[in-house]
């Protein structure tokens, strides 16, 4: 089968090549899927550059979540062939590849409302989302969640899980293309970076009170600033640091104005509370049948494309999701 390699770190375009291996087979508690879709994450290009919190072994294939096949199971897993799933992937073999072996215990159904693509992406974004918002945040109806990267594929997701907790939503984009793609997500009020001060814009929208909860993929200059725009009782979620800088929160700041900095790494509940994971998928599972949240897809990429993939998602050139598929 074909599959994209790691075998030494470095920039996802000179890093990633395509390699021709054998299929793998599924040992006992996990899952052979054909590959359909795998979505492209920050993470993945973290993993090519050796800077991603685990470091598989190489060589590696990247790749972090799929929506896939099965095509051989134990009866004992729940699944069988033919079944469509989605799961983050099982590293060392990711899931840029023809084929792959998941841990059957993080395999969950995918949702009928979605195509395969669209099911790739609702995983790790939207958890992360849900999590970030719901089980961190609090996030209340009729409250105001400031997103950064709003036309992101983490910020998208957040955006419309914001909208559909009943938030009122200012995303924080860069660039036209951007700011009018996180408009037709849903925000309520858009804030281009690049020519606005969103913390005047915050300011603004709320009559002077501030976010109610601010939703960070970014870290960086996005999370000093969004200090300056945190209502009382406000909280900040770091979710990720795409801007390469991480900040040093200045705790005496969110003493004196009485806000709560929230971290969420996503992956551990897969640890430490599995069964919120499944609940999460059945939420996201019925809003995706309502219409509240869809992801974005930008673009439909073959096999051979996804280094290019990943490349541009570091970059941070592309909009929404960006789904490589194997027809």
């Amino acid at each position: 089968m074909k599959a994209w390699r790691v075998h030494s770190n470095g920039e996802p375009r000179e890093a990633m090549r395509l390699d021709e291996v054998e299929r793998p087979t599924a040992g006992p508690g996990q899952v052979l899927v054909k590959v359909r879709a795998a979505n492209v994450n920050f993470p993945d290009a973290l993993l090519c550059r050796g800077q991603y919190q685990v470091r598989p072994p190489m060589p590696f294939t990247p790749g972090v979540e799929l929506c896939g096949e099965v095509l051989a199971a134990e009866p004992s897993t729940g699944f069988r062939e033919g079944d469509r799933v989605i799961s983050p992937a099982a590293l060392p073999g990711g899931a840029f590849a023809e084929y792959a072996v998941v841990d059957a215990a993080t395999v969950l159904p995918a949702p009928d409302a979605l195509d395969d693509a669209e099911a790739a992406a609702l995983h790790i974004g939207y958890q992360t989302g849900w999590f970030g918002l719901h089980r961190r945040a609090a996030l209340k109806a009729g409250e105001t969640l400031l997103v950064h990267a709003a036309a992101g594929g983490v910020g998208s997701a957040a955006v419309q899980l914001g909208k559909a907790a009943g938030a009122t939503v200012i995303g924080v984009a860069g660039g036209p293309e951007k700011a009018d793609a996180a408009r037709k997500l849903g925000c309520d009020v858009v804030v281009d970076r690049r020519s606005e001060d969103f913390v005047a814009v915050v300011k603004e929208v709320t009559g002077g009170r501030g976010a109610d909860v601010v939703y960070d993929p970014v870290g960086g200059e996005a999370y000093t600033r969004s200090t300056k725009c945190v209502a009382f009782e406000g909280r900040i979620v770091v979710v990720g640091f795409t801007s390469g800088t991480i900040p040093a929160p200045g705790l005496n700041h969110a003493l004196v104005k009485n806000y709560a900095i929230l971290g969420l790494h996503w992956g551990l509940y897969n640890t430490h509370d599995p069964a919120a994971i499944r609940h999460c998928h059945e939420e996201l599972t019925r809003l995706a049948a309502e219409g509240a949240v869809r992801p974005l897809v930008s673009e439909r990429v073959p096999l051979t494309g996804a280094a290019d993939a990943v490349q541009r998602v570091a970059d941070g050139t592309t909009t929404g999701r960006v789904v490589v598929v194997n027809d």
